[in-house]
């Protein structure tokens, strides 16, 4: 269970309670389920520590972001380095072991030494998962306007390349598995949340903008963003979701990008299973040139999976195996 997007750490108790009595009513929690809850340390404190003691939550994803104080202040964080590291430290002391940061890299007039100080402090606080994603700007948010206004530049490639680099090399010296392109877990320590997505594993989305599927029939639904128009559907008895019915080659394509972003690589007898001989010859035969080239390799147990050097230009290869 993974409640987050949004700013779930902003809910009352009250509105927590009622969360998951009105999800335990519909659904039996498993004795050792991964139950999940995203927070921003400036929502963190010991009232809210003691709220969620009060909850089934056994893992907070936090989006720390970075532990520079001018690197937050571009952003608009709301936190301090200082407070970030405080609020893990706080969370460990009730008792909450599992814990997640997300970093960001890439940033304007971010340094390599500045993001490799980042993943050291993150990692010398005892977490267990780090998510660390490069930067993109999205129309409409406050960076993105700074861009358009010539203030900040958008980072030099082989700087957030190097960043990468450096990311790869400490989270393995620290003893976290890289199992996907961008997270990076203790042993035992994966997200189950996140490996659902990439495993293609079904799951049910509830609320505004919240997305579901279906493997079985092929199936994937999204829930209107709008707040007050779901609300409003929903006391109507109706569910506001548009559905998609994904075909052979959208299925296909999933398969392609969804598996060769993770530790396992595409299991080509899945490939096989499910889309047949011609699908498979294909597959195998536009990945020849990245196996020769290093960026892909087949495994012993006949999955192709990027090496570390394809890892840098996943999304082409990526590309050129789907349809």
């Amino acid at each position: 269970m993974y409640i987050g997007g949004g700013t779930p750490s902003q809910l009352t108790g009250e509105a927590l309670r009622r969360l998951f009595s009105s999800v335990c009513k519909q659904v039996t929690l498993a004795p050792d389920a991964e139950i999940t809850i995203e927070a921003n340390p400036d929502d963190v404190n010991q009232d809210w520590i003691a709220l969620l003691k009060e909850t089934p939550v056994n893992r907070i994803s936090m989006g720390v972001q970075s532990f520079n104080d001018g690197t937050l202040q571009l952003l608009r964080r709301r936190h301090s380095a200082k407070q970030a590291i405080e609020v893990v430290r706080l969370l460990q002391k009730a008792g909450y072991s599992n814990l997640s940061l997300d970093l960001i890299y890439g940033l304007p007039r971010q340094t390599h030494e500045q993001f490799t100080n980042d993943v050291r402090t993150a990692l010398s606080l005892g977490i267990t998962h780090l998510s660390a994603y490069a930067l993109q700007f999205e129309m409409g948010t406050p960076l993105y306007s700074m861009l358009e206004r010539e203030e900040i530049n958008e980072a030099d490639e082989e700087l957030s390349l190097a960043c990468y680099n450096s990311l790869i090399d400490i989270t393995a010296e620290a003893g976290m598995e890289h199992y996907e392109i961008s997270n990076f877990a203790m042993p035992g320590y994966r997200s189950r949340h996140n490996s659902s997505y990439w495993t293609n594993q079904p799951y049910i989305g509830l609320g505004a903008g919240a997305h579901s599927y279906n493997p079985k029939s092929c199936v994937r639904s999204s829930n209107c963003e709008d707040i007050k128009q779901y609300i409003d559907s929903i006391s109507r008895g109706e569910l506001p979701s548009t559905e998609e019915h994904l075909n052979e080659e959208e299925r296909y394509n999933e398969l392609i990008m969804l598996s060769l972003r993770t530790v396992e690589g595409l299991s080509l007898s899945r490939l096989l299973g499910e889309f047949g001989q011609e699908r498979l010859d294909y597959c195998l035969r536009m990945a020849q040139p990245h196996i020769n080239n290093g960026n892909l390799r087949k495994t012993a147990d006949e999955a192709l999976c990027l090496t570390r050097r394809g890892l840098f230009v996943s999304d082409s290869i990526i590309r050129d195996l789907m349809l």
